[in-house]
């Protein structure tokens, strides 16, 4: 059998061809960004002194991928065979069967380990390429803003968006890939690609951002608060620990992230696309390649957004010239929607001959381009909520404090509306045909709001760019008062001040895309569960019912776990920058720190920072795989389905609050520093409010950069699991001996997890 003869999943010749279109749209977004990595690499990097910085960035940050990926390794290695063996404890599905024959078991349990190993590599490899890429923008940056706005800007873009097309290219190409060779058992296949690409960006995340926020605050409460320096002042021996973290945190963990959110909403999408095969009368596979053609052509809308970014700064027509970094980032994503929007009505018209289809898509665009003015209003610098924040300094901590927190919550309702808006009209459009079909439309929403990966992941990552660039400019000019230098450093600080806004908005696009997506993963749990019911000859579950005592306890365990998680990430930021701070501290009181003759030891720092981060990867994975598990096994199958609903709706407002609070904390500090400095009239860097404003900062640098955006890929590891387990749960429904004994293993492991994430760094060297 010829694997590749897409003809033999009786695709017609329209749609054959399509497949293989989509294939070659994969292939020529990584050519996009192979271009666009030839143009950035060209750039020059500036003095030695900027490239000594640089160096020490990337040293930093290479020891740190190293050892994580070391970490992880025996645990990729061990869920590997439990992939393997998954489908040897739960039989394969219909599909599989009708597909493969007597060989669907073996075959199906191949290719759900390959496609685990898949989906962890892709991820991986966006995750590092895209981080390394970042760290060779920066410096170039750094160096082109003594040029120029425009041509700073188009570097620290097009770095970004070379990860954004890392992250379309590889997503669209596993999932299609997959799809060709297994035709409708593709969905037993995908669940290892799905969940071979969340469990590594949870990895990725939670270490990341560790690392990340530990050396932020850090290196705040030191060099700003105590010792009132500036915030990449090179006498701080956290400094270059700090920009290392903006890399491991925001591009290697944002990208995982991101990526795995692309890559689960194709999976949620394919496997309730072959449920509808189903009770569809006429079988049509539009449902299944429908969301594949979408997302090629997002991948080609969005080359042509993210190309358009330097052009609108220049462009000869006034209304439409871009004022700012973020005008034109926005811009450019416009144009990628516009496209979208267009070109998929005529999709859906022509040949799925269902408009609603579009209608859908349109509303997953629009619901993306809405996060954008809906979080830039919480957390931009210009916008009344951090305007509030920047007064609120006045009176102290305390108040700065309380005004985050308000900004923070409302916003989470905000944005709650605005996804249950979407799936009203989801409901709306395809209630009459049943709830198969509306969990479809939720899960097209889903692929519409992704469509545009590459400029997410291209504003996320030209953030990190433009601070680390922002950081080396500073410990490179220290001593240099030029106009140019002048000059450089506020191009370099108006890139910075957008990037902190772009960071937020992309938090905000990746937890409601991990809320959609889990959501369709959720629906495709409940059909997914339903045929298992229906082979064993079982009543099949139809909805979960919250009346139901279980399901009401498996709720309640549900919401909790995000908080629990939460938790833990950030008593884990508090211990190491605890850590860090006396480090520091020690440091300053070298004879010659202060006075910038003796080099402080950045390596210490950064090794501090590595072992905290490293110390909780496995644990939190632990907690997060072992409670969807028990939950099931003790509680059932539909309590399950009532912890994944906690899970869902707790997570999405946790993530927003914490993401959103922490964003504003920063730009409202961001807001003072760009005040004349005058002590006396208590304004700019070193005033009583801006030390206010550093303290809002520092606490909402570990809810923003750390606990927030692990709640994102914690919250599909949940659904991907509880996916994987439900056929073996309801084959299963009475536990025997082996099963109590798989209870209490993962009740040890859940113990362990939480034990060993409260202790001390020294105690797990």
């Amino acid at each position: 059998m010829n694997i590749f003869d897409v003809a033999r999943h009786g695709l017609s010749g329209f749609e054959q061809v399509a497949v293989w279109c989509v294939m070659a749209i994969a292939f020529i977004s990584l050519a996009y960004a192979w271009l666009l990595r030839g143009t950035v690499m060209k750039k020059d990097k500036g003095s030695a002194k900027m490239q000594e910085v640089w160096d020490a960035i990337r040293v930093g940050a290479d020891s740190y991928l190293n050892r994580q990926l070391k970490t992880i390794l025996p645990a990729i290695g061990l869920l590997t065979i439990a992939m393997f063996l998954s489908i040897y404890v739960s039989a394969p599905s219909n599909e599989a069967v009708e597909e493969f024959g007597n060989n669907a078991t073996i075959t199906i349990a191949i290719g759900r380990t390959l496609a685990f190993i898949l989906g962890s590599t892709f991820s991986l490899l966006v995750g590092q390429l895209g981080m390394r890429m970042a760290i060779q923008a920066n410096v170039r940056v750094s160096a082109a803003a003594r040029r120029g706005f425009n041509e700073a800007l188009t570097i620290a873009y097009y770095a970004g968006t070379i990860t954004g097309m890392l992250t379309d290219g590889l997503g669209l190409m596993g999932g299609t890939l997959i799809f060709i060779i297994f035709g409708k058992a593709a969905p037993d296949v995908l669940l290892g690609f799905g969940f071979g690409g969340t469990l590594l960006a949870m990895f990725m995340r939670v270490g990341g951002g560790i690392y990340t926020k530990a050396a932020d605050v850090g290196a705040d409460l030191v060099g700003k608060v105590e010792k009132d320096i500036p915030e990449d002042d090179p006498r701080n021996a956290a400094v270059v620990a700090d920009l290392v973290g903006d890399n491991v945190g925001d591009c290697a963990g944002m990208a995982a992230d991101i990526f795995e959110s692309y890559e689960v909403t194709i999976v949620s999408a394919l496997i309730l696309g072959i449920s509808l095969l189903a009770v569809d009368p006429t079988h049509s596979l539009k449902w299944i390649v429908y969301p594949l053609i979408i997302r090629g052509i997002g991948v080609i809308s969005s080359m042509i957004g993210t190309f358009t970014v330097p052009i609108w700064e220049n462009i000869p027509v006034k209304f439409l010239r871009a004022h700012d970094a973020e005008e034109s980032m926005f811009r450019s994503y416009e144009v990628s929607s516009v496209i979208t929007v267009c070109i998929s009505f005529i999709v859906a018209t022509q040949y799925a001959q269902d408009w609603r289809l579009a209608v859908l898509t349109t509303i997953g665009v629009g619901l993306a381009v809405a996060f954008n003015p809906l979080t830039s209003y919480f957390t931009s610098t210009k916008k009344a909520p951090v305007k509030e924040i920047v007064q609120s300094t006045s009176t102290g901590p305390a108040t700065t404090i309380l005004s985050g927190l308000s900004v923070g919550m409302e916003s989470s309702v905000w944005a709650l509306l605005v996804i249950a808006i979407s799936f009203i009209f989801g409901l709306t459009l395809y209630s009459a045909d049943g709830p198969i079909y509306v969990l479809y439309a939720i899960a097209i929403i889903g692929i519409g709001m992704l469509s545009h990966t590459g400029n997410n992941v291209a504003m996320d990552s030209y953030g990190p760019i433009s601070d680390n660039a922002n950081g080396i400019g500073e410990m490179a000019w220290h001593d240099m008062e030029d106009e140019e230098t002048k000059k450089a450093r506020q191009i370099m600080a108006d890139l910075d001040a957008v990037g902190n806004t772009t960071k937020a908005i992309t938090k905000g696009v990746a937890i409601a895309s991990a809320v959609i997506a889990a959501v369709s993963l959720f629906g495709s749990f409940i059909t997914d569960v339903a045929k298992v019911q229906t082979q064993l000859g079982l009543p099949v579950m139809q909805s979960i019912r919250v009346s139901e005592t279980k399901v009401f306890i498996g709720l309640l365990l549900g919401g909790a776990l995000p908080w629990l998680i939460s938790s833990l990430s950030i008593r884990s930021v508090s211990r190491a920058a605890g850590q860090i701070v006396e480090e520091v501290r020690k440091q300053f009181h070298i004879p010659g720190i202060m006075e910038g003759t003796v080099k402080p030891d950045y390596a210490k720092v950064v090794a501090i920072s590595t072992r905290s981060s490293q110390k909780e990867l496995i644990p939190m994975v632990t907690i997060s795989i072992a409670m969807p598990l028990l939950v099931g096994l003790i509680l059932q199958v539909e309590a399950l389905g009532g912890f994944l609903a906690g899970v869902i709706l707790s997570g999405q407002l946790l993530a927003v609050f914490m993401s959103n609070a922490g964003g504003a904390w920063d730009n409202s500090k961001k807001a003072i520093e760009d005040e004349p400095r005058d002590l006396a009239a208590n304004t700019g860097k070193g005033s009583e409010r801006h030390k206010a404003g550093v303290v809002g900062d520092t606490v909402g640098d570990p809810l923003k950069d750390t606990a927030g955006p692990a709640l994102n890929p914690m919250i599909k590891v949940v659904n991907m699991v509880s996916l994987l387990a439900a056929p073996i749960i309801v084959r299963y429904e009475t536990l025997g001996i082996g099963g109590w004994i798989a209870v209490i293993i993962l009740a040890a492991g859940l113990f362990w997890g939480i034990t060993q994430s409260k202790k001390p760094v020294s105690e797990s060297k």
